[in-house]
């Protein structure tokens, strides 16, 4: 990184422990884009009378040449009192979005007309998650399958889907309509002829 990185705790008393692990998990940024310029981190409960209650919010803030990318991650259900979870989960969300900035720069995201479209990642019973062909990570609700095909859904099953980007819900962006699609019509695959 071109300058140092910046930690805040806002709200909450600063952490030793986690300040070391937040400046572990930002050293390791830089295996994802070659050139970050500067890195800021805020971590932070969102109401201070009830220190603990609403969770831990964790925004993180990288700088790459000619773009700044920012994640915020917000409490869920299961990490919403630690805030080692939610630091590892907002960088997660970070790397990603260095690794498909940098593959941007060396030109290896091909950029597709329609619908986005992706496979289905991750099932459970009422919900699921789709890895985009640009590599963003979208939940999904059960009800959202077209022609009720959810419990037909298989994980790396291909499909389009409609993005609404609301992480209001913790969970983040969410898919508001899933069509499972054949092989053939996923964009910038080639049918196989064996």
């Amino acid at each position: 990184m071109d300058t140092p990185l910046e930690i805040a705790f806002h709200n909450m008393d600063s952490s030793d422990g986690l300040e070391a692990r937040i400046r572990e998990r930002a050293a390791k940024l830089e295996r994802f884009h070659g050139h970050i310029t500067s890195c800021h981190v805020v971590v932070e409960v969102p109401n201070r009378s009830q220190a603990g209650a609403q969770g831990y919010h964790v925004r993180v803030e990288a700088r790459v040449p000619g773009k700044e990318l920012v994640v915020s991650h917000d409490p869920g259900k299961g990490d919403k009192h630690d805030p080692y979870l939610a630091v590892r989960d907002a960088f997660y969300a970070m790397e990603r979005q260095l690794e498909h900035a940098a593959q941007k720069v060396q030109g290896d995201v091909k950029t597709h007309d329609g619908p986005p479209q992706g496979r289905v990642r991750q099932l459970f019973t009422e919900y699921g998650f789709i890895e985009t062909l640009d590599g963003r990570d979208i939940w999904f609700h059960k009800a959202s399958v077209a022609e009720d095909a959810f419990d037909k859904l298989e994980e790396g099953a291909p499909v389009e889907l409609s993005i609404v980007d609301d992480g209001a819900n913790g969970m983040g962006p969410q898919a508001s309509s899933v069509r499972p699609i054949r092989q053939m019509q996923m964009n910038g695959d080639v049918p196989s002829h064996a």
